[in-house]
């Protein structure tokens, strides 16, 4: 992790020979924000609370690279009981916006101001693995950066022109000329 943008506080701890990193989870579910933290319990922080995930979550390496590519991250949490799985099918999750930030907590169990965001996306693919008792339900998180790579189809054609220009009507007859028969005419 780069020093940039980070607090003295932060600056400070990470100096230190014993450290204790946490990391901190957002995803925006369009019936609500689900906060976890890497530790156990709840945890205040940016006036929120985050629920413990413990031991029952994982999370891939988060990368950073000097080209400009989409790196993502997928997140998991098992020991997901089968009865709660319904909720997680009929969720509506894709394209909401999810963070991860790391951040370290001090001998007094507090944490250090401001933790750094290391990741910021989309969540995308929901996978559920389900078990007799338990479940584990991994979900992965795209980079915005990955919206470069999509392509961006547009017309020159009345409707498309509404979209951008409500009321415009210079594309109004685009349609019909191409059925048009032009003859050209020497002078």
């Amino acid at each position: 992790m780069s020093s940039r943008n980070l607090t003295t506080g932060m600056t400070t701890e990470i100096a230190k020979p014993e450290v204790a990193p946490i990391v901190f989870v957002e995803l925006a579910f369009d019936s609500d924000t689900l906060r976890v933290w890497s530790g156990y319990g709840s945890l205040s922080w940016s006036g929120n609370t985050w629920l413990g995930s413990g031991d029952m979550g994982s999370l891939s390496a988060v990368t950073e690279t000097e080209e400009l590519t989409a790196n993502g991250v997928t997140l998991s949490l098992s020991g997901i009981p089968s009865e709660n799985i319904a909720l997680a099918l009929t969720e509506k999750y894709r394209g909401r916006p999810g963070k991860i930030w790391l951040g370290f907590l001090n001998a007094a169990m507090a944490v250090i101001a401001n933790p750094k965001q290391v990741f910021s996306g989309r969540m995308d693919v929901m996978v559920i693995d389900e078990g007799a008792e338990t479940s584990t339900i991994s979900i992965s998180l795209e980079s915005r950066a990955i919206d470069l790579l999509r392509t961006r189809e547009r017309r020159y054609t009345h409707e498309d022109q509404q979209i951008d220009f409500p009321g415009d009507m210079g594309l109004e007859f685009v349609s019909d000329l191409q059925n048009k028969d032009v003859r050209w005419v020497p002078s």
